[in-house]
C-alpha cells in the first residue's frame, strides 16, 4: 500500500539503514588503516619522517619500509608483543648519510636507539630528550656535529650512551649527572672541551666512561672516586693536568685504566697494587709522571698490558713481574731507569721467567745500565719482540738467548754488548729483524744465522766482526737489507750472498777489508737499489756483470785498489744517479755513456789515473755535480775546472803563405768583432751572472725564458707559493720537452734567501726521487729589475695534493700508489739524512712539494727552506721562516732550530694525510684535536673508519681483506709514530723506508 504516511516511513527507516551503513564503512576504514599502524599512527608517521631525512642507502635496507608491510616487520624496527609499538630501532653499519629526524622523539615507547657506524650529519635532536623508556643510545661512528643535549638528561631509564667518533663540540652537559642509571659513557673522539665535570662523579652506577681523543683540559675530578663500580677508565689524549687522584686508586673493580698522551704529574702511590687487585690495562704513556715504579704493582696478578713509556720514571726497576703469569704487553721505553752498575741492576729479568704469555717487551732508551742476565732465556717462548737498543748494557749477550724460538725482533742496538755474537742466535727460526748494531761485537759472524731462513733485515753496523762473510748468509731467502759495515771483516765476498734474489733495498759492506774482486754472481742483484762496497781493498777489474744490476740508483767503489778501465757494461745502469768510484787505480778515458745519462747526478772519478779529455755534456756540464781531481792526465772540460787544453790530434799542418793566411784570417777576425760586438751588447741587457761552481747543462737567458713560457702566461702557471710562481714551458734547446720554470719573487725580501738555499741545496744533492734540476738564470728583466728564476725537469702527473684535493682530478690514488709514493718520499728523506755528504733538512715537505712523473714516480722538490747541516749557511735560523703550518713540527714553534727530526715529523703529517684524505689543517682539528690524534685514536680497531674511501680496493676473499687491513694498521702506525710530539721518540726514517717496504711486499703479493 503506498499512502504517504507509508512512503514517508519507508523513507524515514531508509535514511537511518543508509546512515548505519555509512557509518560501518567508515568504522571499518578506519579500524583497517588503525590496524596498519599497528594501533599507534604516532609510530608509524615518526618512522616514515626518519625515512624522509635519509638522503642515501647504499644497502637499500629502508625498501622495506611501506605499507605493504607492517611497520612492526621493517627491517631494524622491533616492536613490544602487546602494544604493537615501537621498542627497538637498530640500523648499524649500514652505510646511512642524512640526517637524525627529530620525529624519533615521539617514539614514546623506545628502548633502544642503535645506529652506529652510518654517516649521520647534522646536530643530535633534542627531541630525543622526550624518550623516558630509553635505556641504550648508541650514535657512535657517525658524522654528527654541534652539541650534546643537555636535555638528554630527561632520558632517565639510560643505561648506557655512546656518541664517540663524531664531530661534537661544547662541553659535557652538568645535566648528565641526573641520569642515574647511566653504567656506559662512550664520548671518545670528539671536540668536546670544558673539563671532566666534577658532577658525574654522582652517576655511582657508572662501569664504563671513555673521552679518549677529545682536548677537553683541566683535570681529573677527585670526584670520580665515587664510581665504585667503574671498571674501565680511558681518558688518553684530553689535555688533561694535574696528578692522578688518589680516590681513583680507591676504585678496587677497576679493569682497564687508561690516560695515555696527556700532560699528568706527580708520582702513582706505593700501594697501587694492592688497591687495583682486577687491574687487566694499565697504559698511562707519554705523560709527565716521575718517581719509581711502585713494586707493589706486582700483586695485580691479573695484569695484562701494561705501558707507561716515555715518561720521568726513575730509579732502580724493582719490580716482580714473577706474579704477572698473564701479562703479555710491556712498554717501559722511553724512562730514567737510570743504574749503578750493580750486579742486580737488571735483576728484574728473573722475574720474568713465569710470564709465559709474554709477547713485546720494550724497555729502549732506559738508561739501564748493566750485564743482560742468563736468565733472558727464561723468558716465554711466545715472546715476539724484544728490544732493549739505547741503554748501556754491557758485557756479552748470553748463548741462552736462542731459547727465546718465538722472537720475530730482536733489537739489542746501541749499547756497549762486547764478546762474540752466540751461535745461538741460529735457533729463532722466526727471527725478521736483527739489529746488533753500534755495539762492540767481536769474532766472527756466526754461520748460524743462515739458519735463520725468515730474516728480512739484517744490522751488524759498527762493531769489531772479524774473519769472513760466512756463505751461509746465502741461505737466508728473505733478506733485503744486508748490513754489515764498519767491521773488520776479510777475505773475499762470498757468491751466496750475490746470489739472494730477495736482496733489493741495500747490500752495505763498505769499511771493511774485503779483498779479492766483485764475484761475477753480482749480476744476479738485478732488484739491489743500493750498493756500498766502498773502503775496503778490493782489487781486479770493475767486473762487467754489475752492469746486469739494473736496478741500482747508488753504487759506492771508492777508495779499493780496482784498476783498468770502467767496463762498458755499465752502460745498462740507467737509472744510476750516484756512482763514486774515486781513490782507486783506474785508467783508460772516461767512457763517452756517461755524459749520456739523464739519472746521473752525482759523478765522483777524482784521484785515478783517467787520460784524455773530459767531457762536457750531461752530468760534466754541472761543476759541482761531479769531480775529477787527482787525474794528472785529464784535460778540456768545464772552464772552471782549470785543465789543460787538449793538445790537436793527427800531423802538424804545413805553413801557408802569409797572404793566404791573411785572406783566410781576415773575414774570420771580422766575423769575430762582429760577434763580440753583438755579445756586449746583448750583455748589457741582460747581465747574467756568472755563479762560480754553479754551471748548469745550459745557459738560459730571461729572454729565452719568456719566450719559453709564452710571456710568463698566466695559463702557464702550474703552482703558485708565498716566494714564486711556476710556469710549464718549452725550452728550444731541450728538444721541445716541457720544463718547470720557478720565478722568484725578489719583492719578498725571503725569495733572495730562499733561492740562494735552493742552489745550495742542489750542489749537494741528486737522488732519482729528487726533483731534477736542469738550470738557473739570474739576470734581469725587460723592466731591468732583478730577475731569478731555477728551470726544472716536468712532472706531467702534478702534485701529490693535486691528486688527493683537486676536484679536476677525476682519478684516485690507490692504495698501492699512495704507498709507493709514500716509500718514494721516505728514501728521498733517507738520503738526504743519511747518505749525503753534509746532512740536509728539506724544512717544507708537503703534499704540494711533492711531484709525480709519467710512471707515478715521486719526487721531493722546492729546497727553498733547505739547511745543510754542520755548515756557515745557517739561513734558517730560528727567527727565519720554518716550514708551512700544519707540517711543521712543535719545536719549531717555539725557536728550536731545524733538525733532520723535523722532516721526520712532516713526513708523518704527508702520510696521513696521504691515507686519510685530510689535510692537517682541515676544519675539524681544532680545540685540540690533531690529524695525528685522529690517527692515533682510531688504532687499531678503527683504522678503516679514518682512510680515504678511494685508497681501499675491496679484496676477492677474507684473508686478502685482513691483509690490507694490517697492511693499513702498520702504515698509520708509522704515520703516527713519526708525527710524535717529541722529537727523540719519531721513527728513524731508515726504519721507515724498511717497514714501508715490507708493507709493500705483502701488497704486491695480493
Amino acid at each position: 500500500m503506498n499512502s504517504p504516511q507509508a512512503m514517508i516511513c519507508l523513507s524515514a527507516s531508509s535514511r537511518v539503514s543508509f546512515l548505519f551503513y555509512s557509518l560501518t564503512i567508515i568504522f571499518v576504514t578506519f579500524t583497517t588503516v588503525s590496524a596498519s599502524y599497528g594501533g599507534n599512527e604516532t609510530d608509524y608517521l615518526a618512522l616514515l619522517s626518519f625515512k624522509s631525512k635519509i638522503t642515501h642507502d647504499p644497502y637499500k635496507v629502508l625498501t622495506s619500509w611501506n605499507r605493504s608491510f607492517h611497520f612492526c616487520d621493517w627491517s631494524g624496527v622491533s616492536c613490544g608483543k602487546r602494544h604493537k609499538r615501537v621498542t627497538a630501532l637498530i640500523l648499524h653499519s649500514q652505510g646511512l648519510e642524512g640526517s637524525l629526524s627529530p620525529h624519533v622523539g615521539n617514539l614514546s615507547f623506545l628502548r633502544e636507539l642503535y645506529l652506529p657506524n652510518n654517516s649521520f650529519q647534522g646536530t643530535i635532536p633534542r627531541e630525543l630528550g622526550r624518550l623516558s623508556r630509553l635505556c641504550r643510545l648508541h650514535l657512535g661512528a657517525n658524522k654528527f656535529s654541534g652539541v650534546i643535549p643537555a636535555n638528554l638528561s630527561g632520558c632517565s631509564n639510560l643505561e648506557e650512551l655512546h656518541l664517540g667518533l663524531n664531530k661534537l663540540v661544547g662541553s659535557i652537559p652538568k645535566e648528565m649527572s641526573l641520569l642515574s642509571k647511566l653504567s656506559l659513557l662512550v664520548i671518545q673522539l670528539n671536540k668536546l672541551t670544558g673539563g671532566i665535570p666534577p658532577s658525574l662523579g654522582n652517576i655511582t652506577s657508572m662501569e664504563r666512561f671513555s673521552a679518549t681523543g677529545n682536548p677537553l683540559g683541566g683535570s681529573i675530578p677527585d670526584t670520580l672516586g665515587l664510581w665504585k663500580s667503574l671498571r674501565e677508565f680511558n681518558s688518553g689524549e684530553c689535555n688533561l693536568y694535574g696528578s692522578i687522584p688518589h680516590s681513583i686508586f680507591n676504585l678496587s673493580l677497576l679493569v682497564n685504566f687508561s690516560s695515555s698522551e696527556n700532560h699528568l704529574t706527580g708520582s702513582l702511590p706505593s700501594e697501587i697494587g694492592n688497591q687495583l687487585p682486577n687491574l687487566e690495562l694499565l697504559q698511562l704513556w707519554d705523560n709527565q709522571l716521575t718517581g719509581v715504579l711502585p713494586p707493589s704493582l706486582s700483586n695485580c696478578s691479573k695484569l695484562g698490558y701494561f705501558e707507561m713509556s716515555q715518561n720521568n720514571f726513575s730509579g732502580k726497576l724493582t719490580m716482580d713481574f714473577s706474579k704477572l703469569r698473564d701479562i703479555y704487553t710491556i712498554r717501559l721505553y722511553a724512562n730514567n731507569f737510570h743504574g749503578h752498575g750493580e750486579v742486580d741492576d737488571m735483576r728484574f729479568f728473573d722475574s720474568l721467567k713465569n710470564c709465559t704469555r709474554l709477547v713485546s717487551l720494550l724497555l729502549s732508551d732506559c738508561n739501564l745500565i748493566g750485564v743482560l742476565p742468563i736468565s733472558i732465556g727464561n723468558l716465554s717462548d711466545q715472546l715476539s719482540i724484544l728490544s732493549v737498543q739505547d741503554n748501556q748494557l754491557f758485557g756479552s749477550l748470553p748463548s741462552s738467548v736462542g731459547s727465546l724460538v718465538g722472537l720475530t725482533t730482536l733489537n739489542l742496538a746501541a749499547n756497549q754488548f762486547k764478546g762474540k755474537i752466540p751461535t745461538t742466535i741460529g735457533k729463532l727460526q722466526k727471527l725478521q729483524l736483527l739489529a746488533l748494531h753500534r755495539n762492540q761485537f767481536s769474532g766472527p759472524i756466526p754461520n748460524a744465522i743462515g739458519n735463520l731462513s725468515l730474516l728480512n733485515n739484517l744490522y751488524l753496523i759498527s762493531n769489531k766482526l772479524e774473519g769472513h762473510i760466512p756463505s751461509s748468509l746465502g741461505k737466508c731467502k728473505e733478506l733485503i737489507v744486508l748490513s754489515l759495515a764498519d767491521n773488520k771483516l776479510s777475505g773475499k765476498i762470498p757468491k751466496q750472498i750475490l746470489q739472494l734474489p730477495s736482496l733489493d733495498i741495500a747490500l752495505d759492506l763498505s769499511q771493511n777489508r774485503l779483498s779479492g774482486s766483485i764475484p761475477s754472481e753480482i749480476k744476479d742483484l738485478k732488484k739491489l737499489s743500493y750498493l756500498y762496497l766502498n773502503y775496503n781493498n778490493l782489487s781486479g777489474n770493475i767486473t762487467s756483470s754489475l752492469g746486469e744490476c739494473i736496478s741500482l740508483s747508488e753504487l759506492y767503489l771508492n777508495s779499493n785498489i780496482f784498476q783498468g778501465i770502467i767496463p762498458s757494461s755499465l752502460s745498462s745502469l740507467g737509472g744510476l744517479q750516484v756512482l763514486d768510484i774515486s781513490q782507486n787505480n783506474l785508467s783508460g778515458k772516461i767512457p763517452h755513456f756517461l755524459d749520456k745519462w739523464k739519472s746521473l747526478e752525482y759523478l765522483n772519478l777524482s784521484f785515478n789515473d783517467f787520460e784524455g779529455e773530459v767531457p762536457v755534456l750531461g752530468v760534466f756540464a754541472n761543476a759541482s755535480a761531479f769531480s775529477v781531481l787527482g787525474n794528472n792526465r785529464l784535460c778540456g772540460g768545464l772552464d772552471t775546472l782549470e785543465l789543460p787544453k787538449c793538445k790537436e790530434t793527427g800531423s802538424k799542418k804545413k805553413r801557408l803563405p802569409f797572404f793566404i793566411l791573411f785572406i783566410v784570417i781576415a773575414p774570420a777576425l771580422l766575423i769575430v768583432l762582429c760577434c763580440v760586438y753583438l755579445l756586449c751588447k746583448k750583455k748589457c741587457n741582460s747581465q747574467p751572472s756568472q755563479s762560480s761552481g754553479s754551471e748548469r747543462f745550459m745557459k738560459v737567458s730571461y729572454s729565452q725564458l719568456l719566450k719559453a713560457t709564452d710571456g710568463f702566461s698566466v695559463a702557464n702557471i702550474i703552482g703558485e707559493g708565498g716566494f714564486s710562481s711556476v710556469y710549464k714551458g718549452i725550452l728550444d734547446s731541450d728538444d721541445d720537452k716541457y720544463v718547470a720554470v720557478k720565478v722568484l719573487h725578489l719583492q719578498n725580501r725571503a725569495a733572495h734567501k730562499s733561492f740562494l738555499a735552493e742552489c745550495e741545496a742542489w750542489r749537494n744533492i741528486r737522488h732519482r726521487n729528487l726533483l731534477k734540476i736542469i738550470t738557473s738564470c739570474s739576470s734581469i728583466d725587460s723592466q731591468r729589475n732583478d730577475f731569478k728564476a731555477l728551470v726544472y725537469e716536468f712532472m706531467p702527473n702534478g702534485s701529490v695534493h693535486d691528486w688527493l684535493h683537486s676536484s679536476a682530478n677525476t682519478s684516485k690514488l690507490n692504495l698501492l700508489q699512495r704507498i709507493n709514493i709514500l716509500k718514494d718520499v721516505a728514501t728521498a728523506l733517507d738520503y738526504l739524512h743519511n747518505r749525503c755528504q753534509t746532512t740536509i733538512v728539506h724544512g717544507d715537505l708537503k703534499p704540494s712539494n711533492i711531484l709525480l712523473d709519467d710512471d707515478m714516480v715521486a719526487h721531493v722538490g722546492d729546497f727553498g727552506l733547505a739547511r745543510l747541516l754542520g755548515t756557515d749557511l745557517n739561513q734558517n735560523s730560528s727567527t727565519g721562516v720554518k716550514g708551512t703550518i700544519g707540517y711543521a713540527p712543535p719545536e719549531y714553534g717555539i725557536g728550536s732550530e731545524m733538525t733532520s727530526s723535523g722532516d721526520v715529523y712532516s713526513f708523518g703529517i704527508l702520510l696521513l694525510e696521504v691515507m686519510t684524505g685530510k689535510k692537517p689543517t682541515d676544519g675539524m682539528f681544532n680545540e685540540g684535536l690533531s690529524l695525528h690524534k685522529f690517527a692515533y685514536m682510531a688504532l687499531p680497531d678503527h683504522v678503516i673508519d679514518v682512510i680515504d674511501n678511494d685508497a681501499i680496493v675491496l679484496q676477492s676473499t677474507e684473508a686478502n681483506a685482513k691483509k690490507v687491513e694490517e697492511c693499513l694498521i702498520a702504515t698509520i702506525k708509522i704515520g703516527v709514530s713519526c708525527s710524535l710530539d717529541s722529537p727523540p721518540q719519531r721513527m728513524k726514517i731508515e726504519i721507515v723506508v724498511i717497514e714501508l717496504q715490507r708493507i709493500l711486499d705483502v701488497l704486491q703479493n695480493i
